[in-house]
């Protein structure tokens, strides 16, 4: 190696992979500022690990990133390329090599922190790497109370849209089911419909390992739209987190043609349209019962992907691509990069994996967790109180047209095995009734 490379700056290379979320630009704008203070050469890696593939990188300079702090999306776009496929591994190698880069910072979520630690792992210590975790989905292994960045701004605009639609809901007098983005876990689902105060809120969390079937949740919407008309109530707003899907009993799955799966191996949630599916089951059951109800279907996720961050993500975006670039100046390598009460802190990406699957671990919503108490006792969705004496199931039977005996007999089984804490306690029922 000549002595004019050994003097050379350090290179280091930044790309955004998967999903879009709240406050890339930011984290690009912090990162790519402090590299050139420490006098670095910065490189943007074109849609993601595709740009790696296809060799498609380029300088980034301060002209280049002033500003984009407040921005949506990314000024270097994105890819769901799977880094780990063997025909695409040796040419990110051979990218990273030729244009020799010293540090690669990704971010993204848990795929793009999996690929991460393959590329390190794939050259051999010639690469150090760092990964910022960003989704929308706020699923990743992070300390108790922080955030995965981008959620706050997606949950923040998400809750507008659910305001808005619970306000045409009540005036047009129906009902709309919103299918949340969330492959695995409900945070975002619960996040908008807890604080927007939808009817019901859906996650895959509350069923714990059991499989879910299409009937169990068509019982539960259809219990939420007979206890309402019980209350004079003919309108509602229903989110459901897309992970609901993941959690189909496979005999479900044959009710939807043409299930593809991504390069990850996942199934494509959008190739599965649980919304209009139960829109339409919905529907049948109320024609059954003579019942006039309308039921629309929304998908809610792409509109918050490319928002304009809040200031809590910036701020905190901010932060993580500054914590990011010193971590690898400070000889840091292969890890994920935290804001913990103010402080920069590390995670092993051996850390973040599950030892059982070797993928990247999954948080999920604490449903034993008081605020999920708060959420479930402020829904309208049947509960053990409303099966607690013979007036309660004569009212809901009459609101769904049969007796009350196949009232029980249909939707009994739904609170089972429910908390008693989740159901309020009759005087604060009944008082609501009254008025």
């Amino acid at each position: 190696m000549s002595a004019r490379h050994n003097n050379s700056p350090k290179r280091l290379a930044i790309l955004t992979s998967g999903g879009p979320a709240p406050g890339l630009n930011s984290v690009i704008n912090a990162a790519t500022i402090e590299a050139i203070n420490l006098g670095w050469e910065v490189f943007g890696i074109r849609e993601g690990f595709r740009g790696l593939v296809e060799n498609n990188l380029s300088a980034l300079t301060l002209d280049d990133v002033a500003w984009i702090h407040f921005e949506g999306g990314s000024i270097l776009g994105t890819s769901r390329v799977n880094p780990k496929q063997p025909e695409v591994l040796p040419k990110i190698v051979e990218t990273l090599k030729s244009n020799r880069i010293d540090m690669l910072l990704t971010i993204g979520g848990d795929d793009t922190a999996f690929g991460a630690s393959v590329i390190a792992e794939a050259m051999q210590g010639k690469l150090r790497t760092v990964h910022v975790p960003k989704t929308i989905d706020n699923d990743l292994p992070l300390p108790e109370g922080v955030p995965t960045f981008g959620y706050t701004t997606a949950r923040h605009v998400g809750v507008g849209l659910v305001k808005n639609l619970m306000k045409d809901a009540r005036t047009c007098g129906r009902w709309y089911v919103i299918i949340s983005m969330g492959r695995q876990a409900g945070h975002l689902a619960m996040g908008m419909g807890k604080a927007a105060g939808a009817t019901l809120t859906v996650i895959p969390e509350e069923f714990g390992d059991q499989a879910v079937t299409i009937d169990c949740l068509a019982d539960i919407l259809e219990g939420s739209v007979i206890k309402g008309r019980a209350h004079n109530r003919n309108w509602g707003v229903a989110v459901l987190a897309e992970g609901l899907i993941e959690k189909l009993d496979p005999v479900e799955l044959e009710r939807f043609p043409n299930v593809s799966r991504d390069s990850f191996g996942h199934i494509r949630l959008a190739d599965i349209d649980l919304g209009q599916l139960l829109c339409s089951e919905l529907t049948r059951r109320m024609n059954e019962r003579k019942i006039n109800a309308q039921f629309t279907k929304v998908e809610l996720g792409y509109e918050l992907r490319c928002a304009d961050p809040v200031p809590f993500d910036i701020e905190y975006t901010r932060d993580l691509g500054f914590a990011a670039t010193r971590f690898l100046a400070e000889g840091g390598t292969n890890a994920m990069v935290l804001i913990e009460n103010g402080r920069r802190s590390f995670v092993s990406f051996e850390d973040m994996r599950d030892p059982v699957t070797g993928r990247t671990r999954v948080r999920y919503v604490d449903v034993a967790a008081e605020s999920y108490l708060v959420a479930r006792r402020y829904m309208q969705r049947l509960t053990r109180k409303d099966f607690d004496d013979r007036i309660d199931i004569e009212r809901l039977a009459a609101a769904a047209k049969c007796s009350a005996e196949e009232f029980v007999a249909r939707f009994g089984y739904l609170v089972d095995e429910e908390p008693e804490a989740f159901a309020w306690e009759d005087s604060v029922r009944d008082a609501l009734d009254q008025g």
